[in-house]
């Protein structure tokens, strides 16, 4: 049995996945899971990962998750050119600094923002309260000073002159807070720079493939999800708010 990666486009980490997967022409089964439906609850995707979260991989009997964790595995399964981990004890040390702030930090803003703009109204059928709003559009601009300053200041790339893991996987989260009318390139040169960087080395075609659904996230409607993935998305809507 070959690759199997178990994802849905809606999620940044699964297009993270997906695009460097794909850039490194590593060939893979697609196997969709719907977030919107509620398959990852499912008791067969639960024997793929127990964790009931995606992305997940499968290759062979071997399963696991984490979009890092898989994108780190790809790499170093696959013997990719050195510059997208390298086998350097100190510019790995730095990636994967980057990594865990990034998931840490960026990636946990984004998801509140994308949340409170888009599934909250989507499925409890009202705004999120301005001063959550407020609040996390506050601390996702702090981190993205720090971004530019701590990670890119005098550099192409994240790592150096040389695109790597970090940067496939900060640019899909990234892409997603435009979705919510976040002006975050336009305000910040370097990170446009940067951005150009990425999508240069990667080619538009697939980024633009991998991007559609989620550009179509606003168009979702109640009606149109699964009973079960409305159940999922309603108690995580309203933890959110609590």
């Amino acid at each position: 049995m070959g690759l199997e990666l178990y994802l849905d486009l809606l999620s940044s980490p699964c297009r993270a996945v997906y695009i460097f997967a794909k850039t490194n022409s590593i060939p893979f089964e697609y196997k969709e899971v719907t977030l919107m439906k509620g398959e990852q609850l499912s008791e067969d995707f639960g024997k793929v990962n127990p964790l009931k979260k995606i992305p997940a991989l499968k290759d062979g009997d071997f399963t696991m998750s984490e979009s890092v964790a898989i994108l780190l595995y790809l790499a170093e399964k696959y013997k990719l050119s050195d510059h997208w981990y390298p086998a350097n004890l100190e510019k790995r040390a730095k990636i994967n600094e980057f990594l865990f702030w990034h998931v840490n930090v960026i990636r946990s803003l984004i998801g509140k923002d994308f949340w409170l703009k888009i599934l909250v109204p989507t499925v409890l059928g009202r705004t999120a309260p301005a001063e959550k709003l407020e609040a996390v559009e506050q601390e996702f601009s702090a981190a993205l000073d720090q971004f530019e300053k701590t990670f890119l200041q005098g550099k192409t790339y994240i790592s150096g002159e040389e695109i790597s893991v970090a940067d496939v996987l900060s640019l899909c989260d990234l892409i997603q807070a435009t979705c919510t009318g976040q002006n975050i390139f336009e305000e910040r040169p370097k990170m446009a720079a940067w951005r150009r960087n990425v999508e240069s080395h990667i080619g538009m075609e697939l980024i633009n493939e991998a991007q559609k659904v989620v550009l179509n996230a606003g168009s979702y409607s109640k009606d149109s999800m699964d009973s079960k993935g409305v159940e999922w998305l309603t108690a995580r809507a309203r933890l959110l708010l609590s």
